[in-house]
């Protein structure tokens, strides 16, 4: 009786106790959150890889393909993971800057960036002939639909005030910075909706409905006269440029 019970306390000692197996996996699936909650590279690796995994399904990949990519996958995630530990060992073991410390974290560094472009490349051959069509068909759809320019006008929009203010390091998409966001999305709404109704009279009045948000957000302090200016010629000037190119 005493044989079985121990046999039994050491069966779950060595799932429960420190280094057991469930606490070793435990450790594991700790370091992956940890990661993920404190790495932006981790978490980008991660969204990547969520959207990599629809577009397998979406594009119905075959099996093969499917087998590399979850082992690019693995390669690029292991090694970014790797390259972050290696960096909280040397700021934990070197107090102050050492050249070599900088070596170990560059060349870890190069690691994950082999490991990257080698996932580009893989993702490209197995994805090229798969989107190809879908792609085409989408510009061409894009071309016969005068809404769909607008409505990527506005995107690209958005996204260069974003990417602008980055840069500037001043202001969010809704308040402050340069170029203002709202005088940007309303000009582009204007120059949109005239260049797609051609009505003098629409196209008067949007624009009224545009200088009237770019006064606001002067007479508000939330932007100077400048930022406003530059949102303006950006909306306007992306709008042209897709209408130009698309229609």
């Amino acid at each position: 009786m005493t044989t079985a019970k121990n046999k039994r306390l050491s069966k779950r000692g060595f799932f429960l106790t420190e280094g057991g197996l469930a606490r070793s996996f435990n450790s594991a699936l700790e370091g992956i959150v940890y990661a993920l909650r404190t790495q932006r590279n981790v978490k980008i690796h991660f969204v990547v890889t969520a959207l990599v995994l629809f577009a397998s399904v979406w594009l119905s990949i075959t099996k093969t393909e499917l087998i590399l990519l979850l082992i690019t996958i693995t390669l690029v995630l292991v090694t970014e993971m790797i390259n972050s530990s290696l960096e909280v060992v040397l700021d934990l073991a070197v107090e102050r800057y050492h050249p070599l410390a900088r070596v170990a974290k560059d060349v870890a560094a190069g690691a994950v960036l082999f490991a990257t472009l080698n996932a580009v490349v893989v993702g490209y051959l197995i994805f090229f002939e798969a989107l190809k069509g879908p792609v085409v068909t989408t510009i061409v759809s894009v071309r016969r639909s005068p809404e769909h320019v607008a409505l990527v006008a506005l995107g690209l929009t958005v996204l260069l005030v974003l990417i602008l203010k980055a840069f500037t390091g001043k202001g969010t998409f809704l308040r402050g910075g340069l170029p203002s966001g709202h005088a940007a999305a309303a000009f582009g709404l204007w120059t949109a909706a005239s260049l797609l109704s051609r009505n003098p009279l629409i196209a008067v009045i949007t624009l009224i409905l545009a200088l009237t948000i770019g006064v606001s957000r002067v007479r508000l302090g939330i932007h100077s006269l400048l930022e406003v200016a530059a949102g303006a010629f950006l909306g306007i000037g992306v709008t042209a440029l897709c209408f130009w190119v698309f229609t």
